[in-house]
Protein backbone atom coordinates (compact mmCIF):
# COMPACT_ATOMS: atom_id res chain seq x y z
CA UNK A 1 0.00 0.00 0.00
CA UNK A 2 1.63 3.40 -0.62
CA UNK A 3 1.76 5.64 2.26
CA UNK A 4 0.02 9.28 1.45
CA UNK A 5 2.32 11.70 0.29
CA UNK A 6 3.05 14.82 3.53
CA UNK A 7 0.27 17.02 3.35
CA UNK A 8 1.70 20.92 2.40
CA UNK A 9 2.57 23.20 5.59
CA UNK A 10 0.32 25.48 5.83
CA UNK A 11 0.37 28.93 5.21
CA UNK A 12 0.57 31.54 7.53
CA UNK A 13 0.08 35.76 8.09
CA UNK A 14 4.01 37.38 7.29
CA UNK A 15 5.97 37.59 10.19
CA UNK A 16 5.45 40.84 12.40
CA UNK A 17 9.41 41.07 13.38
CA UNK A 18 9.39 41.38 9.49
CA UNK A 19 6.60 42.94 8.02
CA UNK A 20 5.06 45.62 10.61
CA UNK A 21 1.50 44.15 12.28
CA UNK A 22 -0.27 47.55 11.02
CA UNK A 23 1.01 46.86 7.29
CA UNK A 24 -1.21 44.79 4.53
CA UNK A 25 -2.70 42.41 3.96
CA UNK A 26 -6.15 43.25 5.40
CA UNK A 27 -7.41 40.03 5.80
CA UNK A 28 -7.86 38.51 9.74
CA UNK A 29 -4.65 38.21 11.48
CA UNK A 30 -3.33 38.87 7.60
CA UNK A 31 -3.69 35.22 6.81
CA UNK A 32 -3.64 34.31 3.16
CA UNK A 33 -7.05 34.51 1.41
CA UNK A 34 -9.17 31.52 0.74
CA UNK A 35 -8.62 31.68 -2.98
CA UNK A 36 -5.14 31.91 -2.43
CA UNK A 37 -5.05 28.45 -0.98
CA UNK A 38 -7.91 26.59 -2.45
CA UNK A 39 -9.04 25.21 0.42
CA UNK A 40 -9.03 25.13 3.94
CA UNK A 41 -9.84 23.69 7.52
CA UNK A 42 -11.08 26.85 8.63
CA UNK A 43 -12.43 29.61 7.05
CA UNK A 44 -13.00 33.35 8.51
CA UNK A 45 -15.66 34.95 6.47
CA UNK A 46 -17.29 38.39 6.96
CA UNK A 47 -21.22 38.85 6.95
CA UNK A 48 -21.57 43.15 6.48
CA UNK A 49 -25.55 43.14 7.01
CA UNK A 50 -27.09 44.76 9.88
CA UNK A 51 -30.79 45.01 8.33
CA UNK A 52 -31.83 43.59 11.09
CA UNK A 53 -31.29 45.75 14.17
CA UNK A 54 -33.54 47.23 16.28
CA UNK A 55 -31.60 49.44 18.12
CA UNK A 56 -28.13 51.38 16.69
CA UNK A 57 -27.23 49.99 12.87
CA UNK A 58 -23.41 49.73 11.94
CA UNK A 59 -22.66 46.12 12.25
CA UNK A 60 -22.57 46.24 8.55
CA UNK A 61 -18.90 47.21 8.84
CA UNK A 62 -17.84 44.87 11.69
CA UNK A 63 -15.93 42.80 9.68
CA UNK A 64 -13.53 45.13 8.66
CA UNK A 65 -13.02 46.54 12.39
CA UNK A 66 -12.66 43.11 13.45
CA UNK A 67 -10.03 41.93 10.67
CA UNK A 68 -8.55 45.47 11.72
CA UNK A 69 -8.49 44.41 15.30
CA UNK A 70 -6.83 41.54 14.50
CA UNK A 71 -3.72 42.70 13.49
CA UNK A 72 -2.19 42.69 16.88
CA UNK A 73 -2.65 39.01 17.06
CA UNK A 74 0.24 36.96 17.05
CA UNK A 75 0.66 32.89 16.01
CA UNK A 76 1.13 31.58 19.61
CA UNK A 77 -1.81 31.22 21.80
CA UNK A 78 -0.35 30.48 25.11
CA UNK A 79 -3.38 29.68 27.08
CA UNK A 80 -4.04 26.90 24.82
CA UNK A 81 -1.15 25.90 24.18
CA UNK A 82 -1.22 25.78 20.37
CA UNK A 83 -0.61 27.63 17.14
CA UNK A 84 -3.67 27.69 15.31
CA UNK A 85 -2.61 28.63 12.01
CA UNK A 86 0.30 26.12 12.05
CA UNK A 87 -2.02 22.95 12.94
CA UNK A 88 -3.98 23.55 9.92
CA UNK A 89 -4.63 25.79 6.72
CA UNK A 90 -7.33 28.82 8.22
CA UNK A 91 -7.91 31.30 5.57
CA UNK A 92 -9.97 34.58 4.85
CA UNK A 93 -12.60 33.81 2.32
CA UNK A 94 -13.35 37.77 2.28
CA UNK A 95 -16.81 38.93 2.87
CA UNK A 96 -20.72 37.39 1.35
CA UNK A 97 -22.39 40.10 -0.94
CA UNK A 98 -25.44 40.61 1.17
CA UNK A 99 -28.42 42.33 -0.16
CA UNK A 100 -28.85 45.19 2.18
CA UNK A 101 -32.63 45.94 1.97
CA UNK A 102 -33.96 42.96 1.52
CA UNK A 103 -34.06 40.75 4.91
CA UNK A 104 -35.28 37.23 3.70
CA UNK A 105 -33.28 37.55 0.57
CA UNK A 106 -30.21 38.36 2.45
CA UNK A 107 -30.70 35.73 4.85
CA UNK A 108 -31.19 32.91 1.77
CA UNK A 109 -27.92 34.33 0.51
CA UNK A 110 -25.53 33.64 3.53
CA UNK A 111 -27.35 30.32 3.79
CA UNK A 112 -25.92 29.82 -0.22
CA UNK A 113 -22.87 31.57 0.72
CA UNK A 114 -21.58 29.39 3.81
CA UNK A 115 -23.05 26.30 1.93
CA UNK A 116 -20.49 27.26 -0.76
CA UNK A 117 -17.85 27.85 1.44
CA UNK A 118 -17.77 25.12 3.29
CA UNK A 119 -17.27 23.01 0.09
CA UNK A 120 -13.75 24.65 0.20
CA UNK A 121 -13.47 24.33 3.98
CA UNK A 122 -13.88 22.06 6.84
CA UNK A 123 -15.20 24.85 9.09
CA UNK A 124 -16.57 28.65 8.78
CA UNK A 125 -16.01 31.26 11.69
CA UNK A 126 -18.35 34.20 10.74
CA UNK A 127 -17.68 37.58 11.78
CA UNK A 128 -21.27 39.98 11.92
CA UNK A 129 -23.00 41.57 11.09
CA UNK A 130 -25.87 41.62 13.22
CA UNK A 131 -27.10 38.17 15.01
CA UNK A 132 -29.62 37.73 12.53
CA UNK A 133 -26.98 36.03 9.99
CA UNK A 134 -26.67 33.62 12.88
CA UNK A 135 -29.91 31.72 11.27
CA UNK A 136 -28.73 30.87 7.95
CA UNK A 137 -25.06 29.86 9.52
CA UNK A 138 -27.00 27.78 11.21
CA UNK A 139 -29.21 26.15 8.69
CA UNK A 140 -25.69 25.41 6.49
CA UNK A 141 -23.97 24.18 9.78
CA UNK A 142 -26.94 21.78 10.56
CA UNK A 143 -27.12 20.33 6.43
CA UNK A 144 -23.98 19.22 7.03
CA UNK A 145 -23.95 18.01 10.66
CA UNK A 146 -27.57 17.62 11.24
CA UNK A 147 -29.11 19.81 14.39
CA UNK A 148 -26.58 21.44 16.41
CA UNK A 149 -25.96 22.17 20.14
CA UNK A 150 -25.92 25.93 20.97
CA UNK A 151 -23.97 27.74 23.26
CA UNK A 152 -25.12 31.50 23.00
CA UNK A 153 -23.25 34.10 24.64
CA UNK A 154 -25.46 37.12 24.40
CA UNK A 155 -26.96 39.69 27.20
CA UNK A 156 -30.31 38.63 25.16
CA UNK A 157 -31.85 35.74 24.44
CA UNK A 158 -32.82 36.49 20.95
CA UNK A 159 -35.52 34.12 20.94
CA UNK A 160 -38.96 36.69 20.36
CA UNK A 161 -41.26 35.37 17.83
CA UNK A 162 -41.78 38.98 16.32
CA UNK A 163 -40.29 42.55 16.13
CA UNK A 164 -42.74 45.08 14.73
CA UNK A 165 -44.27 41.63 13.37
CA UNK A 166 -41.19 40.73 11.39
CA UNK A 167 -40.16 37.45 12.03
CA UNK A 168 -36.55 37.69 10.81
CA UNK A 169 -34.67 40.18 12.90
CA UNK A 170 -31.68 39.83 15.18
CA UNK A 171 -33.87 39.34 18.06
CA UNK A 172 -35.67 36.51 16.48
CA UNK A 173 -33.09 33.93 14.85
CA UNK A 174 -33.06 31.02 18.05
CA UNK A 175 -36.99 31.09 17.47
CA UNK A 176 -36.72 30.44 13.63
CA UNK A 177 -33.83 27.60 14.42
CA UNK A 178 -36.06 25.55 16.64
CA UNK A 179 -39.15 25.93 14.31
CA UNK A 180 -36.61 25.40 11.74
CA UNK A 181 -34.99 22.20 13.63
CA UNK A 182 -31.55 22.77 13.13
CA UNK A 183 -30.71 22.88 16.65
CA UNK A 184 -30.28 20.00 19.50
CA UNK A 185 -32.99 21.99 21.99
CA UNK A 186 -31.97 19.41 24.91
CA UNK A 187 -28.08 20.12 24.28
CA UNK A 188 -28.57 24.02 23.47
CA UNK A 189 -27.94 27.43 26.15
CA UNK A 190 -27.94 30.69 26.56
CA UNK A 191 -24.80 32.32 28.00
CA UNK A 192 -24.38 35.99 29.79
CA UNK A 193 -28.52 36.72 29.75
CA UNK A 194 -28.82 39.78 31.76
CA UNK A 195 -30.67 43.62 31.65
CA UNK A 196 -35.11 44.32 31.46
CA UNK A 197 -37.26 42.56 29.36
CA UNK A 198 -40.65 43.69 27.95
CA UNK A 199 -42.35 41.02 30.35
CA UNK A 200 -41.66 38.06 32.16
CA UNK A 201 -43.29 36.35 29.41
CA UNK A 202 -39.78 36.68 27.45
CA UNK A 203 -38.12 34.17 29.83
CA UNK A 204 -40.82 31.68 29.99
CA UNK A 205 -41.25 31.49 26.55
CA UNK A 206 -37.36 30.47 26.14
CA UNK A 207 -37.60 27.75 28.53
CA UNK A 208 -40.59 26.56 26.73
CA UNK A 209 -38.87 26.43 23.82
CA UNK A 210 -35.95 24.15 25.62
CA UNK A 211 -33.06 26.51 26.10
CA UNK A 212 -30.85 26.48 29.08
CA UNK A 213 -30.11 29.75 30.52
CA UNK A 214 -26.63 30.61 32.50
CA UNK A 215 -26.86 34.33 33.53
CA UNK A 216 -24.38 36.89 34.08
CA UNK A 217 -25.28 37.49 37.59
CA UNK A 218 -24.66 33.60 38.14
CA UNK A 219 -21.16 33.63 36.34
CA UNK A 220 -20.14 36.86 38.58
CA UNK A 221 -21.44 34.44 41.94
CA UNK A 222 -20.69 30.63 41.39
CA UNK A 223 -17.29 31.70 39.18
CA UNK A 224 -16.27 30.89 35.38
CA UNK A 225 -15.56 27.31 36.59
CA UNK A 226 -19.05 26.24 37.49
CA UNK A 227 -20.87 27.76 33.96
CA UNK A 228 -18.48 26.05 32.03
CA UNK A 229 -19.29 22.53 33.91
CA UNK A 230 -22.91 23.76 33.00
CA UNK A 231 -22.48 23.89 29.82
CA UNK A 232 -20.35 21.10 29.05
CA UNK A 233 -22.85 18.68 30.66
CA UNK A 234 -25.61 20.80 28.92
CA UNK A 235 -23.83 19.81 24.95
CA UNK A 236 -22.45 16.50 26.12
CA UNK A 237 -21.00 15.25 22.93
CA UNK A 238 -23.49 16.73 20.43
CA UNK A 239 -21.95 18.72 17.70
CA UNK A 240 -21.51 22.43 19.03
CA UNK A 241 -22.48 25.87 17.05
CA UNK A 242 -20.97 29.14 19.23
CA UNK A 243 -22.96 31.56 18.46
CA UNK A 244 -20.84 35.03 20.24
CA UNK A 245 -23.07 38.40 20.37
CA UNK A 246 -20.16 40.95 22.11
CA UNK A 247 -22.68 42.54 23.51
CA UNK A 248 -22.76 39.73 25.96
CA UNK A 249 -19.37 41.77 27.45
CA UNK A 250 -20.07 45.00 29.81
CA UNK A 251 -20.17 48.07 27.55
CA UNK A 252 -17.59 48.75 29.44
CA UNK A 253 -15.20 46.20 27.78
CA UNK A 254 -17.35 46.42 24.35
CA UNK A 255 -19.39 50.15 23.19
CA UNK A 256 -19.33 49.73 20.32
CA UNK A 257 -22.42 47.56 19.89
CA UNK A 258 -26.03 48.20 18.57
CA UNK A 259 -27.68 47.27 22.21
CA UNK A 260 -25.25 47.20 25.03
CA UNK A 261 -26.74 45.93 28.68
CA UNK A 262 -24.59 47.54 31.73
CA UNK A 263 -23.71 44.78 34.43
CA UNK A 264 -22.46 42.58 31.65
CA UNK A 265 -19.24 39.39 31.46
CA UNK A 266 -15.57 40.60 31.34
CA UNK A 267 -13.99 40.30 28.28
CA UNK A 268 -11.21 38.17 30.87
CA UNK A 269 -14.39 36.23 31.68
CA UNK A 270 -15.67 35.46 28.15
CA UNK A 271 -12.19 34.29 26.88
CA UNK A 272 -12.06 31.82 30.14
CA UNK A 273 -15.36 30.71 28.87
CA UNK A 274 -14.53 30.25 25.08
CA UNK A 275 -11.14 28.74 26.37
CA UNK A 276 -12.85 26.08 28.83
CA UNK A 277 -14.96 24.55 25.73
CA UNK A 278 -11.67 22.43 24.51
CA UNK A 279 -13.03 19.24 24.58
CA UNK A 280 -16.65 19.72 23.31
CA UNK A 281 -17.15 19.21 19.27
CA UNK A 282 -17.05 22.40 17.91
CA UNK A 283 -18.21 23.19 14.36
CA UNK A 284 -19.55 26.58 13.81
CA UNK A 285 -19.15 29.69 15.57
CA UNK A 286 -19.89 33.56 14.17
CA UNK A 287 -19.18 36.83 16.42
CA UNK A 288 -21.38 39.43 15.64
CA UNK A 289 -22.78 42.58 16.60
CA UNK A 290 -19.84 44.85 16.42
CA UNK A 291 -20.40 47.98 15.18
CA UNK A 292 -17.36 50.49 15.03
CA UNK A 293 -19.11 53.93 15.05
CA UNK A 294 -19.82 53.31 18.92
CA UNK A 295 -16.35 51.89 19.72
CA UNK A 296 -13.22 53.85 21.38
CA UNK A 297 -10.04 52.97 20.72
CA UNK A 298 -11.28 49.29 19.16
CA UNK A 299 -12.07 48.05 22.68
CA UNK A 300 -14.62 45.83 20.72
CA UNK A 301 -12.52 45.48 17.43
CA UNK A 302 -10.10 43.68 19.62
CA UNK A 303 -11.86 42.04 22.00
CA UNK A 304 -14.10 40.23 19.34
CA UNK A 305 -10.84 39.40 17.64
CA UNK A 306 -9.47 37.66 20.15
CA UNK A 307 -12.53 35.99 20.41
CA UNK A 308 -12.22 35.00 16.78
CA UNK A 309 -9.08 33.75 17.54
CA UNK A 310 -9.59 31.76 20.71
CA UNK A 311 -12.30 29.47 18.37
CA UNK A 312 -9.38 29.38 15.85
CA UNK A 313 -7.06 28.12 19.01
CA UNK A 314 -9.70 25.56 19.86
CA UNK A 315 -10.38 24.14 16.02
CA UNK A 316 -6.61 23.37 16.30
CA UNK A 317 -6.41 21.56 19.21
CA UNK A 318 -9.35 19.84 18.40
CA UNK A 319 -7.82 19.20 14.84
CA UNK A 320 -4.56 17.51 16.71
CA UNK A 321 -6.63 14.87 18.07
CA UNK A 322 -8.12 13.91 14.96
CA UNK A 323 -6.23 11.04 13.04
CA UNK A 324 -4.28 12.66 10.19
CA UNK A 325 -6.94 10.99 7.48
CA UNK A 326 -10.15 12.18 8.96
CA UNK A 327 -9.07 16.03 9.02
CA UNK A 328 -10.88 18.62 7.61
CA UNK A 329 -10.18 19.97 3.98
CA UNK A 330 -7.14 21.95 4.08
CA UNK A 331 -5.83 20.19 7.21
CA UNK A 332 -2.13 19.86 7.32
CA UNK A 333 -0.13 17.59 10.39
CA UNK A 334 -0.80 18.85 13.64
CA UNK A 335 2.17 20.58 15.09
CA UNK A 336 2.96 22.67 17.94
CA UNK A 337 6.10 25.34 17.13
Amino acid sequence: MTPEPPAPEPIGPPDGRRVPRFAAPDTFARLPTLDAVGAAAVAVVGVPFDAGVSYRPGARFGPQAVRAGSKLLRPYHPALGVEPWRVQQVADAGDLAVNPFDIAGAIEAVAAGAADLLGRAGHLVAIGGDHTIALPLLRATAARHGPVALVHFDAHLDTWDTYFDAPYTHGTPFRRAVEEGVLALEASAHVGIRGPLYAPRDLIEDHDLGFATVTTLEVAERGVADALARIKARVGGRPVYVSVDIDVLDPAHAPGTGTPEPGGLTSRELLALLRGLDGVHLVGADVVEVSPAYDHAELTALAAANVVYDLLGLFALQAGRQPAGRRSAGGAPATRR
